[in-house]
């Protein structure tokens, strides 16, 4: 391994595969933008796309790397070692002293890599399981995970839920994912977003954002959006997001018909996906996450910087991102009625809805910026990186 002081402008080459903006790609290009580029030199190696496209745009030198899906593949051990290889020459080019693997599958490369290179990995976790659902043998995942924790010299979970479910605590730092807090302007008119889309100004808003995926919990928001409209005949709702990852499936049309069969139809505002959500949020009253346990929840943060209380299941990490009771209300899970009731208060209760998203702005500001998510980064990897330096052995 090159030797490098340790934050002396170190080059740090980051993987990542996905070909679309997810919260994980969001979250590392925040943290790209945030470096201290007197100590860090970031490098992307990705397949291309709007992640390297906007990676560019930082000034981050962008490398397309083939990083193809592993699972179920005819040829996986070609693949994996034709990537992990690919790697290894970009590693040895830019004279890289760490990889960071943002997602599962550049992990999975991530972590040969590293050791033909001789320089640590750290793999930043961001999910529950190795993929994204429930995985059907759990017994592979609990494998899985012990494989990359034992290569990985160091993980960082994306909350204190996510790190439960890895089988190598003493290696795990956690970092919350952070947000520019400055971008979310609670002062924003959603009256504009309003009129597009044909919600009386004076209506209150309930809405909620995510992809279109059963995990998400769209249907159960709209069912406990159903028992709201019992009480609040004036209330509107609105569904943000899409199918960004280009999953082709029925779901969409199924929130359609739910919709309809639960009288809502004339009533909920399906936007689909939207680059920007601010304009959506500041046309809401109130935000609901009414999804499956979250390995974090990012568009959560996102309202309580816009100032708007959070109605969520108390479970995953929704805990450690709303304060109950101060920042909004969090509910036992699956219980749709206590959601709906939880709305149907605050609709009722404006000083106190406004009280709460202050509170929440206050928090995320406090606590999610994400200049505070580089610098804990930062810290890990020069911890990694001092004690990879006090073993004369791997130095060269």
């Amino acid at each position: 391994m090159a030797r490098h002081l340790v934050g002396s402008s170190c080059p740090i080459l980051f993987l990542d595969h996905a070909p679309a903006l997810g919260g994980a790609e969001r979250s590392l290009l925040l943290l790209l933008k945030h470096l201290d580029r007197r100590r860090w030199q970031p490098h992307l190696a990705c397949t291309g796309g709007p992640l390297a496209e906007r990676a560019a745009a930082l000034n981050v030198s962008v490398h397309i790397v083939p990083l193809p899906r592993l699972r179920r593949s005819p040829r996986l051990s070609v693949d994996w070692l034709t990537g992990a290889r690919a790697i290894v020459r970009l590693a040895r080019e830019i004279k890289a002293v760490l990889l960071h693997a943002n997602t599962v599958r550049a992990a999975l490369y991530a972590a040969p890599a590293a050791r033909l290179a001789g320089i640590p990995f750290v793999w930043h976790m961001r999910d529950f399981w190795l993929s994204e659902e429930r995985p059907r043998w759990p017994w592979a995942d609990r494998l899985g995970k012990h494989l990359l924790c034992g290569a990985a010299a160091r993980v960082i979970a994306n909350s204190h839920a996510v790190a439960a479910h890895l089988p190598c605590r003493d290696r795990v730092t956690v970092v919350h994912n952070g947000i520019e807090v400055a971008r979310f302007d609670p002062a924003l008119d959603g009256a504009p977003f309003r009129r597009e889309h044909s919600i009386p100004l004076d209506a209150p808003v309930v809405g909620t954002v995510g992809r279109l995926r059963p995990w998400k919990g769209q249907d159960r928001f709209l069912r406990a959006m159903a028992r709201v409209a019992e009480a609040m005949p004036a209330a509107w709702f609105l569904i943000v997001g899409g199918a960004v990852f280009g999953v082709d499936d029925d779901y969409p049309q199924q929130l359609r018909r739910l919709a309809m069969d639960l009288g809502l139809a004339d009533r909920v505002v399906f936007t689909g996906h939207l680059e920007d959500v601010r304009p959506a949020l500041a046309a809401m009253e109130i935000f609901v996450h009414a999804g499956d346990p979250e390995p974090f929840g990012l568009v959560n943060l996102e309202a309580m910087a816009m100032a708007k209380p959070v109605v969520a299941f108390a479970h995953g990490a929704l805990p450690e991102i709303v304060n109950d009771g101060t920042t909004g209300i969090l509910v036992p899970p699956e219980d749709e009625a206590a959601l709906a009731r939880a709305v149907v208060a605050l609709i009722k209760e404006p000083t106190r809805r406004h009280t709460m998203g202050q509170a929440g702005r206050r928090r995320a500001r406090a606590h999610f910026d994400a200049r505070r998510t580089a610098n804990m980064v930062e810290n890990m990897w020069v911890h990694v990186l001092q004690n990879l330096r006090s073993r004369p052995e791997t130095m060269t």
